[in-house]
């Protein structure tokens, strides 16, 4: 989901973020809030468009567009018949994500003072299916004429490719840009190009059939002829790429995610065979692009309830999370979110890797491999790198590639380190790929050196951020606005800061990769790191937990006094383990307090709080990675109950929302009576960790573990929501077994048959 953003708006860093008259940093622009208008996304590999409900894009200013590589190739395309917009009928992207499809009539057409050649509503219907595939926007116009006699009509596209930079889009300036060109380059193409001001050609071709009547720089024109009953069919290709503008050659990458090996579509040149042509190119096309959606999901395990909502829901979040995931050369990687975070994050790809393990350990395996290759090697203070740091973000665009913002290859971000090396101890404890570990330990304890000789700036235990360039980010955790770390007198803190979650990741961390040491042979390092881990939990305890709040505090600033606010972030601490015991139910009673928990789920920063405002992007919203993250803590520790009164809250927004599915965020107002949650302005949907979260809400509340070293599924005392009585999970993996399991609940109780079992895998209920 995505805004209007406002053209003027300033695109600059604003040095200490702690001014708050200053333009929050990279901040995007909002004039429109996404709920007037709704939208529609697709995406295939580094490509995504964002659509109107007609499948059209820029009939008014926003953010549609098919981009590819963080530039808008395509910037208008509005289709009218006989000069005016279709009416519309339905509007719905299809259950696997696969095309957008709308259907559409005529409105009254007049089109002279004849009534013959008139056309009354509702005679000629038009059904668009739209797609996007290796490079390509496929575009299907189709036309039905219901009347008993012929009918006859122009329809026109008129189109527009603007190449701008995504955070132009977002809302920034630039004082420079490229030189842009158009020409109609056949009867039947339309060519724009873009050279950067980073030497990269950027081009987008218009490909029609059939041939139209009109063909303009700008504007196409087709003669429709529909007998009585007849059909017509208008295509349009949208091929782009970009290409490296070297001496002697071009270099081209095409919207593909890798190499296309597939045969070339036809694209015949008679004028006869236009129509006939680009219909088979759109069918060829459309038909192994359902095989690629099909077969990325073949192996994956599924889930069915006695509740028809929630299977909607899950259904719509498996279909968002394999649109969100790229094919890199090192495996899938979910891409974070639609229009502003359609790249690869490692922090977000990080944990939606850790909620979705139990579903489909192959995103967690791509996004190992992934950010082992990234990983920093050198210090860099205009990436805020050091070796051994993961990745924060990559982008493409011409504004990174110059440096205008920072973010070519970002390192900006204190906690995806750590949780790096968690990951890799899920990944292993679930899957016992040992060749895996193996080839990414030489980056794991690159990690554990950067966590210790760079994370750590004092060398008092515990890891703290302050970026190294003023075009960085002011605030490098997951709440990263340039407001979200302050006291409890609401004074913004200064740095260095360590945040309370990331001492939580770090002690995984080490104790994730202690387990990896001694699997791996290397029992003094084992010994080293668990011992540590154990220092860091006292240390956590005494300096971070605030009696006079209950719960720990949100972060320590540079002089190592606490931010003493009732925070989400204490959740963390409670799904890392590095709570105490004794703290831990009062740190459960805080976030599920009635200023903590609104109804729909834990507040970013609890009711009350000097910087609390239920339409701020970190500080009282809801966010649903947050709150199964905070639900799998509260699990953690046997509060299954709690936890699954925040699978309960997030389901019940998950009803409000179109399609069923939870966007990025939402608004931290109190549930009210017959109201849903209020949206967020500019919440991405959709996002992979909140499509992730279902699945860890549900997790939490079975108590699931899976366990290769013991060849074990376990049930650790399970509990099922109020909306559910059962549960089936097909295809649930351990090593070489394959299990589907029924999951019944009687009362407070939970039973759990098997259905189907193939190998010798152990399932366990305990209680």
């Amino acid at each position: 989901m995505a805004v209007t953003v406002q053209e003027p708006a300033a695109l600059s860093p604003i040095g200490s973020g702690h001014d708050d008259e200053a333009l929050p940093q990279y901040h995007i622009e909002a004039q429109t809030s996404l709920v007037e208008r709704p939208l529609r996304s697709l995406k295939h590999g580094d490509a995504f468009a964002v659509l109107d409900s007609y499948g059209d894009i820029g009939v008014f200013p926003g953010p549609e567009g098919l981009y590819f590589q963080d530039t808008r190739f395509l910037s208008r395309l509005e289709l009218t018949v006989e000069g005016q917009r279709p009416l519309l009928l339905g509007s719905v992207i299809q259950d696997d994500n696969g095309a957008l499809s709308v259907d559409m009539t005529t409105p009254d057409i007049r089109i002279d003072a004849n009534d013959e050649t008139s056309i009354p509503r509702e005679i000629i219907a038009l059904d668009r299916t739209k797609f996007l595939f290796r490079g390509t926007c496929y575009d299907r116009i189709g036309l039905r004429n219901y009347d008993t006699k012929p009918r006859h009509l122009r329809l026109a596209l008129t189109f527009d490719a603007d190449f701008r930079d995504l955070f132009e889009v977002r809302g920034g300036t630039r004082e420079r840009r490229g030189q842009r060109s158009v020409e109609v380059t056949r009867p039947d193409e339309v060519t724009f190009r873009y050279r950067g001001l980073d030497d990269r050609l950027r081009t987008t071709r218009l490909r029609f059939g059939p041939k139209p009547v009109v063909i303009e720089k700008h504007r196409a024109e087709f003669e429709v002829r529909l007998a009585a009953g007849g059909r017509a069919s208008v295509f349009v290709r949208a091929v782009f790429d970009a290409s490296d503008i070297k001496a002697d050659r071009l270099v081209t990458v095409t919207g593909s995610a890798l190499p296309i090996t597939s045969p070339v579509y036809p694209n015949p040149r008679r004028e006869d065979g236009h129509a006939k042509g680009e219909g088979m190119a759109f069918a060829l096309a459309y038909r192994d692009a359902r095989r690629d959606l099909r077969a990325a999901t073949a192996d994956i395990t599924t889930i069915e309830s006695s509740n028809d909502q929630f299977n909607e829901a899950a259904c719509r979040a498996t279909a968002d999370l394999y649109m969100l995931a790229s094919r890199t050369e090192h495996g899938l990687y979910p891409y974070a979110g639609i229009p502003w975070y359609s790249t690869v994050f490692g922090r977000d790809g990080i944990i939606t890797a850790m909620m979705t393990l139990w579903i489909d350990p192959n995103i967690a395996k791509g996004v190992l491999r992934y950010l082992a290759a990234t990983q920093a090697k050198t210090s860099d203070p205009a990436a805020d790198a050091q070796p051994g740091k993961i990745l924060h973000e990559t982008r493409h665009g011409e504004m990174a590639n110059l440096g205008e913002v920072p973010f070519r290859q970002y390192y900006g971000t204190i906690d995806a380190t750590p949780l790096f090396v968690m990951l890799a101890g899920q990944y292993f404890e679930q899957t016992g790929d040992k060749a895996t570990i193996q080839a990414i330990w030489p980056n794991i304890l690159a990690a554990l050196e950067w966590i210790d000789a760079f994370g750590d700036r004092d060398g008092d235990g515990f890891v703290e951020y302050a970026r190294e360039t003023e075009k960085g980010l002011a605030n490098q955790g997951w709440k990263d606005s340039h407001d979200s770390i302050f006291h409890a007198d609401g004074r913004m803190a200064q740095g260095p800061i360590a945040l309370c979650e990331v001492q939580g990741y770090v002690f995984a961390a080490k104790r994730s990769a202690a387990k990896l040491a001694a699997m791996l042979g290397h029992a003094a390092l084992a010994e080293r790191l668990k011992d540590a881990s154990e220092r860091l939990r006292e240390a956590f305890d005494r300096a971070f937990f605030v009696p006079e709040i209950g719960t720990y505090a949100l972060a320590l600033d540079g002089e190592k006094r606490p931010c003493a606010v009732r925070s989400s972030n204490a959740g963390h601490a409670l799904f890392t383990g590095i709570a105490h015991p004794d703290r831990v139910a009062s740190v459960a009673d805080v976030l599920m307090s009635k200023d903590g928990f609104n109804g729909w789920g834990v507040r970013t920063i609890a009711q009350g709080e000097a910087r609390f405002n239920p339409m701020s992007y970190h500080n009282g919203s809801i966010w649903p990675h947050d709150n199964a993250i905070v639900a799998l803590g509260l699990a953690r520790y046997g509060h299954k109950a709690a936890a699954a009164r925040v699978f309960e809250g997030q389901h019940g927004a998950s009803l409000y929302q179109e399609g069923r599915r939870l966007p990025e965020l939402f608004c931290g107002f109190i549930q009210r009576k017959q109201r849903g949650p209020t949206n967020y302005p500019v919440a991405c949907s959709p996002q992979a960790w909140a499509a992730a979260a279902p699945f860890a809400f549900l997790a939490a509340c079975l108590g699931l573990e899976l366990r290769h070293d013991r060849n074990r599924i376990r049930f650790r005392d399970p509990i099922l929501p109020s909306f559910l009585d059962e549960v089936l999970i097909r295809n649930l993996k351990l090593g070489g077994s394959r299990v589907d399991l029924l999951l019944h609940r009687h009362g407070a109780d939970v039973t759990v048959n098997v259905l189907r079992r193939k190998g010798d895998a152990q399932v366990v209920l305990l209680k």
